[in-house]
């Protein structure tokens, strides 16, 4: 079963297609998503094929992933509905011609511990290589806004100065290390904005997102709260593979799809803005609670493998402030305890069939 069939998913997207989005500008734009299966990139394209439907919006949307039997199986329900085109590329190469594009969203990364393990190069080649690419094609192609998903790990550690972490916080990375790859080179896709801003003109935003969970979520996700969902889902044990201390700012998919799109549609030129559910701010140990009881289980404790930990943040406090934010008329809708319930009775009820 896909997710889009599930009721409790399908009734997310009823909520998202009826925000306070100046949905206007969307009329008769084209907009190309790179990343197109991931957990935010997906929601978005799920939201705008519902605005298609429901409100006879045409929005042109060219997603762009590397799979296509996982494309197919995401989209299935409107893989050949007008403006649904996907295409199979590797973005570490320049685009084809595609024509003019109005919006392009930089969402392809790798975005967990293991990936960030097992294939580092890849991950800064997606945030560099893959970056200067689209923003290439931006620029010459009458785009009237780049977006980039960038992430809280730019801001690095705490270094005990802030409570939370506002757009001038600069925290510290060691870049010589495996993991940094994703840090600093979400930095320099953020500089590199900057770069064809000053020197072409371009237009851009950037979103840093906090940590995201939800059932759009790969099936292959290492982050801890994706293996605590999909434990709780399965009725198990959570495992916990730290003292789980570490206290963390989180958003729901589906509330992280409609504040890109905000941010899209409202954000200044040139900004780069926290987005975060300030009512989902949780320490590991008490995640992994909310799911083991949700599960009927308990929260036991092991040691992570030599490749896990490799790819796993040293930050153990990293609070997104998202005052700006919701400056812009957005506020997350479901809070964490709600949202881990609901991704875990979607996962089950799409593992079940019902």
């Amino acid at each position: 079963m896909n997710v889009l069939m599930n009721k409790i998913y399908q009734s997310d997207l009823t909520h998202a297609i009826s925000s306070d989005i100046p949905w206007e500008q969307l009329n008769n734009k084209t907009l190309l998503i790179t990343g197109a299966t991931g957990m935010i990139a997906s929601a978005i394209i799920d939201i705008l094929m519902r605005r298609n439907r429901d409100y006879g919006q045409h929005i042109t949307i060219y997603a762009i992933s590397r799979s296509e039997d996982k494309a197919r199986e995401r989209f299935g329900l409107y893989w050949k509905e007008p403006g649904f085109t996907w295409l199979s590329h590797d973005i570490n190469t320049p685009l084809p011609e595609l024509g003019d594009t109005d919006y392009i969203l930089h969402a392809a990364s790798n975005t967990h511990p293991r990936a960030y393990a097992t294939d580092p190069i890849g991950t800064i080649t997606a945030n560099v290589q893959g970056t200067y690419h689209l923003l290439n094609y931006a620029s010459g192609h009458n785009c009237e806004r780049f977006f980039f998903f960038s992430s809280v790990e730019i801001y690095g550690e705490n270094r005990g100065d802030a409570d939370r972490f506002d757009e001038n916080y600069l925290g510290y990375i060691d870049c010589n290390t495996t993991r940094a790859g994703y840090c600093e080179s979400k930095r320099l896709g953020e500089t590199l904005c900057n770069a064809f801003a000053s020197q072409k003109g371009q237009d851009f935003i950037i979103g840093r997102f906090s940590r995201v969970y939800g059932p759009t979520m790969s099936a292959g996700d290492s982050k801890a709260v994706a293996q605590f969902i999909r434990k709780a889902a399965a009725g198990e044990d959570i495992i916990l593979k730290s003292g789980g201390t570490q206290l963390y700012s989180y958003t729901y998919a589906v509330d992280a799809a409609v504040a890109a799109l905000y941010l899209l549609l409202k954000g200044e030129n040139g900004s780069a803005v926290n987005i975060a559910d300030s009512a989902s701010d949780i320490t590991l140990k008490d995640l992994a609670s909310l799911l083991a009881r949700e599960a009927g289980t308990k929260v036991v404790f092991e040691l992570p493998d030599a490749t896990e930990k490799a790819g796993y943040s040293t930050a153990t406090r990293a609070i997104l402030d998202s005052t700006k934010m919701e400056q812009l008329g957005w506020k997350a809708v479901t809070p964490v305890e709600q949202g881990l319930r609901k991704t875990v009775q979607i996962l089950r009820e799409i593992s079940s069939g019902d």
